[in-house]
């Protein structure tokens, strides 16, 4: 039985993880669960699954769960990371959104245990060095995200794939991650003007959070996934493509040098992903609705409009640029879009805020842009950008700015 913690439990890919896992009882056994102040789901999710230990990185939170949890329940970074790094486990999903999930995903890999990544952020903000540190402590780092998941199965076992492998050629093909385009596909930067958090957050096809919702409207959240790519697979951002598709069956590709192309299809249900990583490299059974092709319909595929959708470029911008641009990206990216969500911003302006909140960076930081040599490097990068971000953000409000 694989013991596992969830960090994020409380959010869509830690729930999809907890419904895999009961529906396997005897392959998995969940000892640790970790999120940020939703103590009252956190507490039934406890009653559920009965883990050893749990925390929530709000203090205050955590002493409510902890008044009635009858487990120790932690509290605040430190306890995420000591969750992260519990010895009852062997394998972690790393699902806490944003730039927090770094920390926790860190101390996992340190402690030895294989990660199901779902928190993209610890890659596009630190890539290098949790790559480093996975190869340094013998860790696998398993995509979750669907898309990375599928390039994962498209190349899985070929040559230039299996570090081990020595004697195998590097890959030489391309990858090409979708996009379903999002609530506002085909819409014109006039059109978005207007558009509201809960039209953003409306997609079309996914369950998925707020946060990761508005990053599909304006397209960031492919901009990220380039960046992860880049790590998980050690591709150059110019062999990684983004083609939209909007029915979200071809969840990724991988184009071969001698010009096949192997895809790979499913409903769109990450609880899919989610297994694959858990129970890799075998596959359970009835986890996801089958697909039915004959009913699919048309599979249409078009080139991204990063002139409405600009957030697409500023990521190959960022990965172009190397060092600690990637966490400026992110920083001001999670700065504009929980500004948007609150109103405060329109949906147009959060390009704006990322695009000169990277190049105040580039200006200031020209010598700097080196290979981050720590996760300080980029700690400290995403305090500077986020400080940044939230003076335009201010800015906006005050209409000084558009």
């Amino acid at each position: 039985m694989k013991r596992i913690i969830i960090l994020g439990s409380t959010g869509s890919i830690g729930k999809s993880a907890l419904e895999v896992v009961e529906k396997y009882p005897e392959r998995f056994k969940v000892v640790a669960l970790a999120a940020c102040k939703n103590h009252e789901l956190l507490f039934e999710q406890i009653k559920k699954f009965k883990p050893e230990i749990a925390a929530l990185s709000d203090p205050a939170a955590a002493d409510i769960l902890a008044a009635k949890a009858g487990i120790p329940v932690l509290s605040g970074e430190e306890g995420l990371k000591t969750i992260a790094s519990y010895a009852g486990a062997s394998f972690v999903i790393s699902a806490i959104v944003g730039f927090a999930g770094l920390a926790p995903t860190l101390a996992a890999i340190r402690s030895g245990k294989d990660i199901g990544l779902a928190n993209k952020e610890a890659l596009v903000t630190a890539g290098s060095v949790v790559m480093e540190e996975a190869g340094k402590y013998g860790v696998k780092i398993l995509p979750v995200d669907s898309e990375h998941s599928a390039v994962f199965q498209c190349i899985d076992g070929r040559p230039g794939i299996d570090e081990k492998a020595k004697h195998n050629p590097p890959f030489e093909g391309e990858i090409i991650l979708t996009a379903s385009g999002g609530p506002f596909l085909g819409k014109s930067r006039k059109e978005l003007e207007s558009m509201t958090p809960n039209e953003a957050v409306s997609h079309p096809n996914w369950k998925m959070g707020k946060k990761i919702s508005v990053d599909s409207a304006t397209l960031m959240n492919k901009g990220l996934e380039v960046i992860e790519a880049h790590h998980l697979f050690q591709v150059p951002p110019e062999r990684i493509k983004v083609l939209v598709h909007p029915q979200s069956l071809v969840h990724s590709m991988v184009e071969f040098q001698d010009g096949s192309l192997i895809a790979q299809l499913s409903v769109p249900d990450m609880k899919a992903p989610i297994a694959y990583a858990l129970s890799y490299p075998e596959r359970l059974k009835g986890v996801i609705p089958r697909l039915d092709l004959t009913r699919a319909g048309n599979l249409s595929f078009m080139s991204p409009d990063t002139e409405t959708f600009p957030c697409l470029l500023y990521a190959y911008d960022a990965i172009r640029e190397g060092g600690t641009a990637p966490a400026v990206l992110n920083a001001a990216n999670e700065i504009a879009v929980e500004a948007f969500l609150s109103g405060a911003i329109g949906f147009n302006d959060i390009p704006v805020i990322i695009k000169n909140t990277m190049q105040s960076h580039s200006s200031k930081n020209k010598s700097k842009n080196k290979k981050l040599s720590d996760e300080r490097d980029a700690v400290e990068a995403d305090s500077n950008a986020r400080r940044s971000a939230a003076r335009l953000v201010e800015e906006i409000k005050a209409g000084k700015r558009r």
